[in-house]
């Protein structure tokens, strides 16, 4: 079962491996705690049976007008669980009532985010 979380408490680097495994220099799990720790705000889908996380979702906000969301990853093994979705989901409600919040992604992802509700603007 996939848990969510808003905390990185009791997660390690141990608990974050194997993410951005198709860049080309891909950070390491090290760099990844890094990120998770000063992003403003942070969701975590987490395998309750390994404690590990399999999804994340993190923004930079003002906390009023603009936020900017940085990354959205799922482990390819959860692809097509959900995980994504709800990881965004659970982040635009963290969001909630900030007037202007951006996203960059692959042109290959727009049809997942047009599913859960995102416009593309040029």
């Amino acid at each position: 079962m996939i848990i969510y979380n808003d905390s990185i408490a009791n997660i390690t680097v141990n608990n974050l491996q194997d993410f951005f495994k198709d860049w080309s220099n891909p950070p390491s799990a090290e760099t990844n705690l890094k990120v998770l720790e000063n992003s403003d705000k942070i969701v975590l889908a987490i395998d309750d049976q390994t404690g590990n996380v399999v999804g994340f979702i993190t923004a930079i906000s003002d906390s009023v007008l603009c936020a900017y969301i940085s990354f959205i990853e799922v482990l390819p093994e959860y692809k097509r669980m959900g995980i994504g979705t709800e990881l965004t989901r659970r982040m635009l409600e963290k969001l909630k009532g900030i007037q202007m919040i951006d996203l960059r992604f692959d042109r290959n992802l727009q049809p997942f985010y047009e599913i859960i509700g995102i416009e593309k603007f040029e």
